[in-house]
């Protein structure tokens, strides 16, 4: 792992980071809970990144903190606080891990609405590279938060880098779908990959009134936890798309458009995220007859319902005309 470079480099981090936090300041990302900001100004982001990937050709070009050449290591500097996502592990030509968009991670942390007396205790499914638990771990303690991730390497590589910001949460290794009951109960879980259910073991994990946030068919979703076997929520205003959560075996997406769609309606986000919600339990025809005639709803009228062993999806009333078993 990179080290922070002396002199000018620690500088250019702290200026970067400064116009980092100017942005999402702007963007409003973290407006109805502020508290945030000191977490992405005092935590480095450019160490928990040491490489990391970009797009070139249709492959990958590395971008490293020790490479020999003064403009490409400026480059991955600078790169560290951009507002973007950043590819932070490849195999075969296949991205499995990344450090997420810091706009969209201050806006996912903001809607986790944490506590801080008594400090929340927090499951991170998804652990990439470490920094989303160090943000956690500066607003809540270490021993608030736990981070899980399947990989060894991962679990390893995220540990390392919190160690070199000061941070020691609890990094697990395991399957994040069954969560991690040796640290149970949580006030929150967060995930940082996308799933195709809710786990019902994140739901036995949690205290009642926890608030479990989960990428979900290209939106997030926040669900509040009634007890082992209930929870009901709705998705945020907002478009995100997370890789898969590594073990499981999400059913295979159909990349085909839909045949005799108007491409208006194949290109609108809000329509295709209707269509990845219901799971095509719905045809093309359906879809865009439903889409018309509730006037392109927003993400944020649609929700989702667990009960026991059944969990559906549904568009402004969990009992209401139209809903979708997951």
């Amino acid at each position: 792992m990179a080290d922070i470079a002396p002199g000018s480099d620690e500088d250019e981090a702290r200026i970067a980071r400064a116009g980092l936090v100017r942005q999402i300041d702007a963007a409003g990302a973290w407006a109805e809970d502020p508290a945030w900001r000191t977490a992405f100004t005092e935590i480095p982001r450019h160490l928990f990144v040491p490489y990391y990937y970009v797009g070139v050709g249709g492959g990958y070009r590395r971008l490293w903190g020790e490479d020999p050449d003064p403009a490409q290591h400026t480059r991955w500097l600078r790169g560290a606080y951009a507002d973007t996502a950043l590819a932070t592990r490849v195999r075969d030509g296949e991205l499995v891990s990344s450090s997420s968009q810091p706009s969209l991670m201050a806006l996912m942390l903001t809607a986790l609405r944490v506590q801080d007396q008594p400090p929340s205790r927090v499951l991170e499914i998804g652990a990439g590279s470490g920094y989303n638990a160090a943000l956690l771990a500066h607003r809540l303690g270490d021993e608030q938060v736990t981070t899980i991730d399947l990989d060894p390497e991962i679990t390893a590589t995220a540990r390392e880098h919190l160690a070199a910001v000061g941070r020691h949460p609890h990094v697990v290794t395991g399957d994040g779908a069954r969560g991690w009951p040796a640290r149970a109960p949580y006030d929150r879980i967060i995930a940082t990959c996308t799933l195709a259910t809710v786990p019902r073991a994140w739901l036995a994990q949690c205290r009642p009134g926890a608030l479990v946030l989960t990428p979900f068919a290209t939106g997030l979703l926040l669900l509040r936890v009634q007890d082992a076997e209930h929870a009901e929520g709705r998705f945020l205003d907002t478009s995100a798309f997370f890789v898969p959560l590594r073990g499981t075996s999400p059913p295979p997406e159909d990349t085909r458009e839909p045949a005799g769609l108007p491409r208006r309606a194949l290109r609108h986000d809000l329509f295709r995220f209707l269509l990845a919600l219901t799971g095509h339990r719905l045809t093309p025809q359906e879809a865009l007859a439903l889409w018309h005639q509730e006037h392109h709803p927003e993400r944020a009228r649609y929700g989702v319902s667990v009960r026991g062993p059944e969990a559906w999806a549904w568009l402004d009333d969990p009992e209401g005309p139209y809903t979708w078993r997951l």
